[in-house]
């Protein structure tokens, strides 16, 4: 489980072909990596990758066909920029949101539009994720916790404080780019739970 809040801007070291339709990449990431070993989980862009091997900063993470499919890490190339978290640990503050690291899907960068302290970025989403997306609730881009401003049809705003802008991805994206999305878990559990109540299949 991870909460959103990145601790560090890593960078994609190299990406090598395993064949059968999976990927092995290298990420640099020196803070997340001063304590990670083998087993571990690092999200990247929101995704939850498990740690293979580390060398000098550098990790190495096995990415499934799947994985490739349903997000961006697929267009990444060397150099790069990613959002790193590693997983929550117990007993500590959790400052974000709950956060599983398994993508939703890919949404875009829609427009942005500057302000005096803070940016507003719009982003389009699919349509199946739209019904978990509320204004003021919480949504992960790219791994980053974001308290959703404003909703449409098939888009959400957020506003980008300087910390977020500078620290994140998020600062350098422009209309077009990719990012991955995962709506608030505890929304689809609701949902799934009432269409359960009103099948009959709670009491």
């Amino acid at each position: 489980m991870f909460t959103g809040i990145v601790e560090e801007l890593g960078e994609i070291v190299r990406t090598t072909d395993t064949g059968g339709d999976s990927a092995l990449v290298a990420i640099r990431g020196p803070l997340v990596t001063s304590d990670a070993r083998h087993g571990d989980s690092i999200a990247v862009n929101g995704v939850c990758l498990t740690v293979v091997d580390v060398d000098g900063g550098v990790f190495t993470a096995d990415v499934m066909g799947e994985t490739l499919r349903r997000t961006a890490l697929g267009a990444l190339r060397p150099g790069d920029p990613v959002n790193l978290e590693r997983a929550a640990a117990l007993g500590s503050r959790l400052g974000g949101h709950i956060v599983q690291g398994h993508v939703d899907g890919v949404g875009e960068v829609v427009s942005r539009e500057p302000a005096a302290q803070w940016e507003t970025v719009r982003f389009r989403l699919p349509a199946a994720l739209a019904r978990y997306v509320v204004e003021k609730g919480s949504v992960t881009v790219d791994g980053v916790s974001l308290t959703v401003a404003e909703v449409g049809d098939d888009w959400f705003a957020v506003g980008l404080i300087p910390t977020t802008l500078k620290l994140t991805t998020l600062g350098a994206k422009g209309a077009g780019d990719p990012v991955n999305l995962e709506v608030d878990v505890l929304a689809k559990y609701v949902e799934r739970l009432l269409g359960d109540r009103q099948a009959g299949g709670v009491r």
